[in-house]
């Protein structure tokens, strides 16, 4: 899950990254969701909704031609241009091998923020986000501790709005 200047950039995962985006279209910001198959396959099909919203409230981009149906080594190489097109990574738990740990690691080869959420030292889904900790990525509890960071580059777009957001569920249909 990545920050771009206002919006979130997500591979639109089952979990956090629906989440993220599903949280950001409440909120009234705009999405960008990175797929790892063409734009006019749904991946997986039960996100049917959550493309269409993303269609509705931001867009859809793929360095895949249309028809391109989602295998698995497409979506590690994606991760590339969600941290790529973002000033940030947010990592909220990601075990020693994960797509995660993967943006993350394309995110500071591209010189961009890296954030996680500290995880339990004792669930092993958190022991890749602990060692991102342990090698200099930024600590955070809330959203507005990442948003903050960029109040200096985007001024007229960070504000502290702490009105909750209604949000409904995806992948119900």
């Amino acid at each position: 899950i990545a920050s771009c200047g206002g919006f979130v950039v997500s591979g639109g995962a089952a979990g956090g990254d629906t989440a993220a985006m599903q949280g950001a279209m409440a909120a009234g910001y705009p999405v960008v969701g990175v797929l790892g198959c063409g734009v006019d396959v749904i991946y997986p099909a039960k996100h049917r909704s959550l493309y269409k919203d993303t269609e509705n409230n931001g867009c859809l981009i793929s360095e895949y031609p249309p028809e391109t149906q989602g295998i698995p080594w497409h979506f590690p190489a994606r991760n590339r241009i969600i941290s790529g097109v973002a000033n940030g990574t947010l990592i909220v738990e990601a075990p020693q091998k994960s797509g995660a740990l993967i943006t993350a690691r394309w995110a500071l080869e591209q010189g961009r923020d890296v954030f996680v959420v500290p995880g339990n030292i004792d669930v092993a889904t958190c022991e890749g986000s602990n060692a991102l900790l342990r090698d200099g990525a930024i600590a955070v509890s809330t959203g507005w501790e990442v948003v903050s960071e960029y109040s200096s580059v985007y001024p007229e777009k960070v504000r502290a709005d702490l009105t909750p957001v209604r949000m409904s569920g995806y992948g119900d249909e």
